[in-house]
C-alpha cells in the first residue's frame, strides 16, 4: 500500500444521494450536517459553493468539488440564492425551508434522484464520506475547507458513466453508482495533490522517486519491522548516509522521524478499537513492551496510550 491507500483504507461511498436540484435558477441546496469530507460534480450546469464563514467558490461544469470539514455548506446557481431545500445530514432525508422530515413526492423525480424537475437544467452529484481516525485526519489536513477540481479530459468517462447510471433502477445500481464515485474521489485527491501550488500530505510526493518511495510503501506496509536507516537504505540500493540525505530532502523528515510519528498514527486508531489493549497494539506497530511504545506515544501525540483508549470507551 501507499500513502493514499492508506489514507482511504475502508473509506467507501454507501448509499449516495445523487441531486439533480433544480429545473431553472434561482436554486440552491443547504448541507446543514455535513460529512467530514464531501465530494461533488457539476454534470450539467454551473454553480457556486458556499461554505459558512467563507468566501464563495464556483465550480464549473464538468468540474469536481472536494469539501472538508463539519460547517455547513450551500451549493447554488449563486451566492446569494435562499436555499429552498435542506440535507441535514441523514442518508435520502431532505426538507423544505420551515419544514421537517424525509423529501415529499414533489421532490422526488427520478431514481435516487431529487429535485425541483426530472429535466432540470443543473445536475450536481453528491456523495460524503465519514472519514474518521487518525489516519483519515492526515489526509483531511492537507485539504483547502474547499478544492475545486477544473474540469479535465481524465475525468471525462468517469462523469459520462455517472450520468447515465444516475437515471436507471436496476439490479445492483446504487452499488455501481458508489463505486464510481469512489473513484472519482481517488482521481480528484490525486488531481489536487499534483498541483504545483498545493502542499501535499507528508510524503505523498515523496511516492514519485522510484528509491524514495520505496521506501515509504516499506515503512506503511510494514510499520513493526523493526527498520533501521541503514536496512532501509539497504532494500532501496543506497548507502545510509545517501538514502537518509535524500529521504530528508524529498520528505522533509528524517527516515525514522517518519516512521514513528506514522506508527502513532496507525496506533491511535488502534487504540480507539473496542477491547484493545495497550500491550497488543505496541506489538502491532513494532514495539516489543508496553512500556517503551508508551514513551514514544506520549512523545509524539502528547498523552499517554492509556488515555486514549480511556477517551474511546
Amino acid at each position: 500500500m501507499d500513502l493514499l491507500e492508506d489514507y482511504l483504507a475502508g473509506v467507501r461511498a454507501h448509499g449516495a444521494v445523487f441531486c439533480q436540484s433544480v429545473a431553472e435558477p434561482p436554486w440552491a441546496v443547504r448541507y446543514a450536517d455535513p460529512a467530514p469530507l464531501a465530494l461533488g460534480a457539476m454534470l450539467r450546469g454551473e454553480s457556486w459553493i458556499v461554505r459558512d464563514g467563507t468566501a464563495p467558490v464556483q465550480v464549473g461544469e464538468r468540474g469536481v468539488v472536494l469539501v472538508r470539514g463539519l460547517r455547513p455548506f450551500t451549493v447554488a446557481d449563486r451566492p446569494g440564492t435562499e436555499p429552498q431545500v435542506v440535507i441535514d445530514g441523514e442518508e435520502s432525508c431532505w426538507t423544505t425551508v420551515g419544514a421537517s422530515g424525509a423529501a415529499g413526492p414533489e421532490l422526488v423525480v427520478g431514481p435516487r434522484t431529487y429535485g425541483f424537475s426530472a429535466d432540470g437544467s443543473d445536475l450536481f452529484v453528491t456523495a460524503e464520506y465519514p472519514l474518521r481516525g487518525d489516519v483519515s485526519e492526515r489526509l483531511l489536513r492537507a485539504l483547502p475547507e474547499v478544492a475545486v477540481i477544473p474540469p479535465d479530459p481524465e475525468f471525462a468517462p468517469l462523469l459520462d458513466l455517472l450520468a447515465v447510471e444516475i437515471g436507471r433502477d436496476e439490479p445492483g445500481q446504487q452499488v455501481i453508482l458508489d463505486r464510481l464515485l469512489d473513484l472519482l474521489l481517488v482521481r480528484a485527491l490525486r488531481s489536487w495533490f499534483a498541483r504545483p501550488d498545493v502542499e501535499a500530505p507528508p510524503g505523498y510526493r515523496a511516492l514519485a522517486d522510484p528509491r524514495i518511495g520505496r521506501a515509504l510503501r516499506l515503512m506503511h506496509e510494514r510499520p513493526a519491522h523493526p527498520w533501521t536507516v541503514a536496512a532501509l537504505g539497504t532494500e532501496v540500493g543506497m548507502s545510509r548516509a545517501v538514502f537518509a540525505r535524500r529521504f530528508a530532502e524529498l520528505v522533509g523528515q528524517p527516515p525514522l522521524v517518519y516512521l514513528t510519528e506514522w506508527r502513532m498514527t496507525v496506533a491511535a486508531d488502534l487504540l480507539r478499537k473496542p477491547g484493545t489493549t495497550v500491550a497488543a497494539v505496541a506489538r502491532r506497530v513494532g514495539y516489543a513492551d508496553g512500556f517503551a511504545f508508551s514513551n514514544a506515544f506520549k512523545r509524539v501525540r502528547g498523552m499517554p496510550p492509556s488515555e486514549l483508549v480511556r477517551s474511546a470507551r
